[in-house]
């Protein structure tokens, strides 16, 4: 188990959260192939115990819903798991050339940056709804935070010229220097400014 590396690659050896609360819910354990083939998919909390990278793969396979319509289609991507993690791989070796340092490092700081802490939930007194600051679960912290970073790869490269790979890789960099040009980053302080006003 020492010597396995995750695409063959890199190494997880010494990586570790830092964000106590998500420390039980980004694993990290090495693989070379990340894909469960959805084996836990009926039990409850497996994603948690799912490699992170598999996590990102999987939801870009889908790039989600945007103020309730499917505004855009991830294509190509769509039940393609292996094509998937080569564009996870791709993004992450372009991650590794510009900064000099393990991509899964720079994950796995994007996934901590970009995870929101407060969200509004609407609670109804006498007919009137009303918005309310909740604490976010730590698994749904890490959902939204990949949600948010394929998210802001897709509008960086959908009916663009720039590749997917590469707005992934520059989504996750950005996420992990606590950017403003990454859309987890922007999405995650849009959210804890809204919660902070609703308290």
């Amino acid at each position: 188990m020492d010597n396995l590396k995750c695409f063959n690659r890199w190494s997880t050896e010494g990586l570790k959260v830092d964000d106590f609360g998500l420390q039980n819910y980004i694993t990290i354990n090495p693989k070379i192939m990340p894909k469960t083939g959805a084996r836990y998919a009926g039990n409850r909390f497996h994603k948690s115990q799912t490699f992170i990278l598999e996590r990102l793969a999987t939801k870009l396979m889908n790039s989600g819903h945007k103020s309730k319509k499917h505004f855009m289609s991830s294509g190509h991507n769509t039940g393609k798991k292996n094509l998937a993690l080569k564009i996870v791989e791709y993004a992450l070796s372009k991650a590794e050339l510009k900064l000099k340092k393990n991509p899964l490092a720079i994950l796995i700081k994007a996934v901590e940056n970009s995870a929101p802490r407060e969200e509004i939930i609407a609670i109804e007194y006498g007919g009137a709804r009303y918005p309310k600051a909740v604490d976010i679960s730590p698994q749904r912290r890490v959902d939204l935070a990949l949600r948010a970073i394929t998210q802001g790869a897709y509008l960086k490269s959908f009916n663009k010229k720039t590749k997917i790979e590469d707005a992934l890789s520059e989504e996750i960099i950005s996420a992990a220097q606590c950017s403003g040009k990454s859309n987890a980053i922007s999405k995650k302080r849009d959210l804890e400014r809204q919660s902070a006003s609703s308290k």
